[in-house]
């Protein structure tokens, strides 16, 4: 990491609650920390994003509530819990203008089912429903279990994690069904759910459907995600 200053990597948090508060699990401001970044927490509906992100070096989707099947031609389930318009559109507008501007971002679980829909893919609503209970993705009613995810040799999520297999902390039960053209899979689960996006072409775009803020803590592995954000982030654009 370059520059004198720690780069400052932004965060989106979860929906606003029955209690109108905004929340965010510390975890995700643990691993930004550790890594060396600064976090900056953005509730959803901020409108003002051009002003907003010339002043950060990174970006991360947080996980959370179900994204609104309406959005990507999907049906509805009675699974699907947490649909936020205002979460759904603020992502969006975020995820057009990384993709824009080059801003390296990671995406983590919800996040990375909302980048596959902003840039034209789609959902499976309830995972069950397609791939069985083989390899289970979250505890019921709703929690982490833990399975190992495949990764592809060629990604740079492999050269991040330095191994082609992982042991991740899962909690979600949908999932990319198409996925959209300019993303690529780089990881699976063995029941044939993808597990990891990344875009070729941009300059550090990777998205997990784990939690790895879940477990960096202890996993020197899963840290290393938020490390190299934070590194990318730190050469991308270095403070005085």
């Amino acid at each position: 990491m370059t520059g004198s200053s720690p780069p400052l990597i932004g965060i989106t948090t979860y929906h606003r609650n029955e209690t109108n508060v905004f929340t965010l699990p510390a975890e995700y401001v643990d691993a930004v920390r550790r890594a060396g970044g600064i976090p900056v927490l953005i509730p959803p509906g901020e409108i003002q994003l051009e002003a907003l992100l010339p002043h950060l070096d990174g970006l991360i989707l947080s996980g959370g509530g179900d994204v609104d099947p309406t959005l990507y031609g999907g049906n509805s389930h009675q699974m699907v819990y947490n649909v936020s318009p205002e979460r759904d559109s603020s992502e969006t507008a975020l995820v057009a203008k990384v993709v824009e501007t080059g801003l390296p971002m990671l995406c983590i679980c919800r996040g990375l089912q909302l980048l596959n829909v902003a840039l034209g893919g789609t959902l499976i609503e309830h995972l069950p429903d397609i791939v069985g209970e083989s390899v289970p993705h979250r505890a019921l009613p709703r929690g982490p279990v833990f399975h190992p995810v495949q990764i592809e040799s060629d990604s740079r999520l492999a050269q991040i994690l330095q191994a082609g297999q992982a042991e991740t902390a899962s909690w979600h039960h949908q999932a990319p069904s198409q996925v959209a053209p300019s993303l690529k899979v780089t990881a699976t689960a063995p029941d044939g759910t993808l597990e990891a996006l990344e875009m070729p072409g941009h300059p550090w775009l990777i998205a997990v459907q784990w939690h790895p803020e879940l477990t960096a803590a202890e996993d020197t592995a899963q840290q290393r995600l938020f490390d190299a954000l934070v590194e990318v982030a730190g050469r991308a654009r270095p403070r005085a």
